[in-house]
């Protein structure tokens, strides 16, 4: 099993190779690149300047300025030579520095990194301290009025968007036109640096509720239902009708023989929980104006900013893999009959 998982790490090189040189390439050769941008608005502060009067040769730029450009953006070498001396900076943890900040990208992440862990983590533990146990209860309360209300609760969660039912939850309950309940969005209120550390906290958790809630809506059913089908699937099972004629109870047929076998398809989502650091969706975040990495992302497509881009898809990247990883490693923990070879 030990080679296993270092069969595993070791996969890890060609994949993360593979993946930043293909999207590394596509940067070097997708129109409207740093370059460009950099013409254009050159040519505009040139026509600005002149009134908007000036021609064609008013706007022209020199090939010795655009070779400069091409320097500065790390575009004057072929694309396999750039990648390699990017790849040689990322071995040194130098991710380069951002073309819209200004400042190294290590910085702007890292400017990210509280707001998003902060809401991953929430997220995680609210999507599976509620649906497990929502999953077990539904198992053992099958086809009961409790089962079907809450099944049509979760599947009508599931088909409405986190951002569309941010929306309506700002409406109802952020000063609008029914309750003043929640803030409307961002991380914390106008005096937070004046608030005692109890005060921060709540006003953090405050801040939270609605966004961490459509968050996590998405993931209620497909967890819950996971649940209770794993579960219900492993009660008809020879080893749990065994454990009944000996007599044993059904509350400890469940939770000491049944629970730990059925939480092995859950598994496979506790290893995105090495993820939660770059987790984010940028429409939830728009409408909450929160700043976190789905933000980030987006912004960076936008504005062509390659070095945060590729910086978040180091991050994304190896932290995936490594929660695939970490599944596996939890199948063994939780069924040890499991061998990976």
């Amino acid at each position: 099993m030990l080679n296993y998982f270092i069969r595993r790490l070791l996969m890890i090189i060609p994949t993360f190779l593979g993946v930043t040189f293909i999207v590394f390439t596509i940067t070097r050769f997708a129109p409207g690149g740093p370059v460009e941008m950099a013409i254009l608005r050159y040519k505009q502060m040139q026509m600005e300047g002149g009134g908007g009067a000036m021609g064609a040769h008013g706007t022209a730029i020199s090939e010795e300025m655009v070779e400069k450009l091409k320097k500065i953006y790390g575009f004057d070498k072929p694309f396999y030579i750039s990648y390699l001396m990017w790849l040689g900076n990322v071995v040194q943890f130098d991710l380069g520095d951002s073309y819209t900040y200004s400042k190294p990208v290590w910085h702007v992440i890292k400017d990210r990194f509280p707001i998003s862990l902060r809401f991953g983590v929430a997220g995680f533990l609210l999507a599976y301290l509620v649906c497990i146990p929502l999953g077990v209860l539904k198992a053992i309360k099958h086809g009961s009025t409790f089962d079907f209300t809450s099944s049509a609760l979760v599947f009508v969660g599931y088909s409405i968007p986190g951002w569309v039912a941010g929306i309506v939850l700002l409406v109802l309950l952020g000063g609008g036109s029914f309750f003043n309940v929640f803030p409307l969005g961002g991380i914390h209120s106008m005096d937070y640096e004046t608030l005692s550390l109890w005060g921060r906290l709540c006003d953090n958790i405050y801040h939270m509720i609605l966004p961490v809630f459509c968050y996590t809506l998405g993931s209620f059913a497909s967890l819950t239902i996971l649940m209770k089908n794993s579960l219900i699937e492993n009660l008809g099972k020879d080893y749990v009708r065994t454990a009944f004629a000996k007599g044993l109870s059904e509350k400890t047929v469940i939770f000491k023989h049944t629970l730990r076998n059925s939480l092995i398809p859950i598994a496979t989502g506790l290893g995105s929980v090495f993820s939660i650091v770059i987790s984010g969706s940028l429409l939830i975040e728009k409408v909450f104006n929160i700043h976190g990495f789905g933000l980030l992302g987006y912004n960076s497509i936008l504005d062509r900013d390659y070095p945060v881009m590729l910086g978040i898809l180091v991050f994304s990247s190896i932290l995936y893999m490594l929660g695939n990883i970490f599944s596996d490693f939890l199948y063994c923990v939780i069924d040890p009959r499991i061998r990976l070879d």
